[in-house]
């Protein structure tokens, strides 16, 4: 089933005008920030194709991120770093990261849809988590679309700087080859230190 816009007309209708959909990607690898979006779409200019980010080439996310951008109402990401995540831990920095990319929204959200069941405190609206609501949810599906889009494209970038590691290739995740290259060259800065296999070290 297609994510749909049930919640968000059903929340207009009991006076929640403006729903922002809350998604977060990056909780997982070892480098890189953990990346949330905030997306406020506009009902009456939706668009088509929007699925949960993972279900998606990363050719068909990056058209659909145009598409989110050029369409919505409001776009808000925020990120928390790696030595943030190193220093609060990685849920916390999740819950950091949602607050931050909420404050980035142009326009003040009345409720908030945020995928999962982790509520973060220290919200400024009401708030519903749902559960795989990155597949159920279009304001939440364009969330994790463009927080997905917004992260490959910073990892490719920390790629250049750090080109050793494939950054580009693998965002961060711990795959074979990257945990080859942090065995042979060590960490850098945009790793992990209280991730395995750095907080072993």
């Amino acid at each position: 089933m297609a994510p749909h816009f049930k919640f968000e007309r059903r929340l207009a209708r009991e006076g929640f005008r403006l729903v922002a959909g809350i998604d977060e990607v990056g909780r997982g690898p070892l480098a890189g920030p953990v990346t949330a979006a905030a997306v406020i779409l506009d009902s009456r200019n939706l668009p088509e194709g929007l699925d949960d980010s993972k279900k998606l080439s990363a050719a068909t996310r990056e058209r659909l991120a145009e598409s989110i951008f050029a369409r919505a109402l409001a776009i808000g990401v925020g990120f928390a770093p790696s030595a943030e995540i190193d220093h609060i831990n990685i849920r916390q920095a999740t819950h950091m990261a949602m607050r931050r990319a909420i404050r980035g929204l142009s326009v003040a959200p009345a409720h908030l849809l945020i995928d999962g069941n982790d509520l973060p405190p220290d919200l400024p609206c009401p708030a519903t988590t749902i559960v795989k609501g990155d597949g159920l949810s279009l304001s939440i599906a364009a969330a994790s679309i463009v927080a997905k889009v917004t992260r490959d494209r910073l990892m490719k970038k920390l790629d250049r700087i750090h080109p050793v590691y494939g950054f580009a290739r693998h965002s961060g995740y711990g795959t074979k080859a990257h945990l080859a290259a942090i065995a042979e060259f060590g960490p850098c800065e945009f790793h992990r230190f209280s991730f395995a296999p750095m907080k072993a070290r």
